[in-house]
C-alpha cells in the first residue's frame, strides 16, 4: 500500500477493465516517471473523449455527433444490417472488409445474472429500424457464448413477424491454430454446421457393356490360321493310309 495521491491512482487504474492491481501499480509509475507533456497529452485525450464522443442516434456506434461515420457514408448497402453487441465489434468487423452494410450495436447482451434483460438493450430502435422497406437481411453477430447465443435467440423469435427479412447468423467453429481435443462441445457443432464444401463428388461413370470391350475378330488373321489347320490334316492322313506292299 501506498500513500496519498500514487495510492488513489493506483486504485483507479484498477478499476479498468482487465487491468490488475500489479499491472495498475506498474501503470502509475510509468505515469510519475513519464514526461510532464506527455501526461498532460494522455490526460488531454481522456478529457476529449469524454466532452465530445457519444453514441451514434441511428445505429448506438460511437460518434462525435448525430450519426457515426458508417451512417453518414452513402456508399454503404442500406438493405443489410449486421446487430452486434458493442462498438467494438464494429471495428473487429470493418477490418475483414467483408460486410459493407449498416450496423446496429444493442449495447451489450441479455444477462440475467447480470440484470441485463431485452429492455435494458437497442432493441426497439432496431425494430423500429426494420419499418423500413429496404431492409432485407439482419446478420445476427452477437459473441458465440451463453449471453450471446441467448440475445441471438431472443433476436430470431423478435424477427419472426416481419415479411421479407432474412436472418443470418455468422458461423462460429475452430480457431485457426487450435487444436481440436481442445475445442468443446458447442464449439465442434457450430463447426459442423459451418462447414463449407471443398470438394464436390463427382457421378459415376457409366457401366461399359463387356462385349463391346472384346476387340473384333480379323478376317486376314483367321485365313492363315484355317491354312494351317487343313495342312496338318493332310499330312496325318498321308501318314496312317495302308501301303500298296502288304
Amino acid at each position: 500500500m501506498y500513500d496519498g495521491a500514487v495510492q488513489d491512482l493506483i486504485d483507479e487504474l484498477g478499476r479498468l477493465p482487465g487491468i490488475g492491481p500489479k499491472s495498475a501499480q506498474r501503470m502509475a509509475f510509468h505515469l510519475l516517471a513519464a514526461d510532464p507533456v506527455d501526461v498532460t497529452r494522455l490526460v488531454g485525450a481522456i478529457q476529449a473523449v469524454k466532452d465530445k464522443v457519444r453514441f451514434c442516434d441511428v445505429c448506438g456506434n460511437v460518434a462525435e455527433g448525430e450519426r457515426c461515420r458508417i451512417c453518414l457514408d452513402p456508399r454503404r448497402d442500406a438493405h443489410a444490417i449486421c446487430v452486434v453487441e458493442e462498438p467494438k465489434d464494429v471495428v473487429a468487423i470493418e477490418r475483414t472488409r467483408e460486410f459493407r452494410g449498416l450496423y446496429h450495436v444493442l449495447g451489450g447482451a441479455i444477462s440475467p445474472m447480470d440484470g441485463i434483460g431485452p429492455g435494458e438493450l437497442r432493441f426497439a430502435e432496431l425494430m423500429t429500424r426494420l419499418a423500413s422497406d429496404e431492409v432485407t437481411e439482419v446478420i445476427v453477430a452477437t459473441d458465440p457464448n451463453l449471453e450471446g447465443e441467448a440475445t441471438a435467440s431472443y433476436l430470431v423469435r423478435l424477427l419472426s413477424s416481419f415479411e421479407g427479412i432474412t436472418v443470418s447468423r455468422l458461423a462460429s467453429g475452430l480457431p485457426v491454430g487450435g487444436d481440436l481435443e481442445y475445442a468443446d462441445e458447442v464449439t465442434l457443432g457450430r463447426a459442423f454446421e459451418g462447414r463449407r464444401v471443398m470438394s464436390r463428388a463427382r457421378p459415376p461413370a457409366p457401366t461399359a457393356d463387356p462385349r463391346a470391350a472384346e476387340p473384333a475378330a480379323d478376317p486376314s488373321a483367321a485365313e492363315p490360321a484355317a491354312d494351317q489347320t487343313a495342312a496338318s490334316a493332310r499330312e496325318a492322313k498321308t501318314a496312317y493310309a495302308p501301303t500298296g506292299s502288304e
